[in-house]
């Protein structure tokens, strides 16, 4: 039988999906770890529905907190994944342009690192308001466009269909009758800082020097580059709504008008 943690490691070989316990990815959940720390609030006694869940470790520290989280995924190993390494966690197997929710029953909808990936944003956004309640709440992560793919509208990752600039997101989030409550930015902090300073002046680029024309989990590390980025921990990032366009990742709470 397969346990979780070599499912995590299989799951972690798609090179996109970013899961906990692997030493090389480290740097990428520390950083999607932080959004979620600065979010759980908004789920204490919620009703959560994640849509795009990917390994479930999200749902999983939500669930610490909501009333009831319901995960969707629409891979089906992942889905089995999550069943079993987090049981206080409802999954389901959904394809995110249908959400398989009645209409106005949650209270939260968290789509974290997600809606970069969706070909119908908008529609997506059109189903989120549908399931939610009227002044529900949806939580959204994503990369910024203008420091992910800073020169071109097009991304570089093979993965994701469009991302978005602050402005962009906040314009896709109010034309679908969303209130934007809070878009805030999320950056390196000291610590975090303080490795860009080591390794001439960004972490992420030495990382993507390590592991750019290499498959996924087969480049080979600098033992100190490797130990430094399993060393991050998410505190070592900062969320605010200061300088919004340098930030790497957005994090916007809107609400159900």
């Amino acid at each position: 039988m397969t346990t979780p943690a070599t499912r995590a490691e299989a799951l972690h070989l798609t090179g996109e999906r970013t899961v906990p316990g692997i030493p090389e990815e480290n740097y990428w959940f520390r950083r999607h770890e932080a959004a979620y720390a600065a979010l759980l609030p908004y789920c204490a006694d919620a009703t959560v529905l994640e849509a795009g869940c990917g390994e479930g470790y999200g749902a999983g520290l939500i669930a610490g907190i909501a009333r009831r989280v319901l995960a969707l995924d629409y891979d089906v190993p992942t889905t089995e994944h999550v069943a079993r390494r987090y049981p206080e966690v409802g999954v389901a197997r959904a394809n995110l342009a249908f959400l398989p929710v009645r209409d106005a029953v949650v209270d939260v909808v968290a789509n974290f690192q997600v809606i970069e990936h969706l070909w119908d944003q908008a529609g997506f956004l059109a189903e989120c308001r549908r399931v939610l309640k009227p002044g529900g709440r949806l939580l959204v992560t994503t990369p910024n466009r203008l420091t992910f793919t800073p020169d071109s509208d097009t991304p570089l990752n093979p993965f994701h269909t469009r991302e978005l600039a602050p402005a962009e997101l906040a314009e896709l989030l109010t034309d679908a009758s969303f209130d934007v409550e809070t878009l805030h930015g999320l950056h390196h902090g000291e610590a975090v800082r303080a490795l860009d300073e080591r390794y001439g002046g960004s972490i992420i680029d030495a990382q993507l020097d390590v592991v750019m024309g290499t498959l996924p989990g087969q480049a080979v590390w600098p033992p100190a580059l490797l130990a430094d980025v399993a060393a991050i921990e998410a505190g070592g990032f900062a969320i605010h709504g200061d300088d919004l366009d340098a930030s790497l990742d957005l994090i916007a709470v809107a609400v159900r008008r």
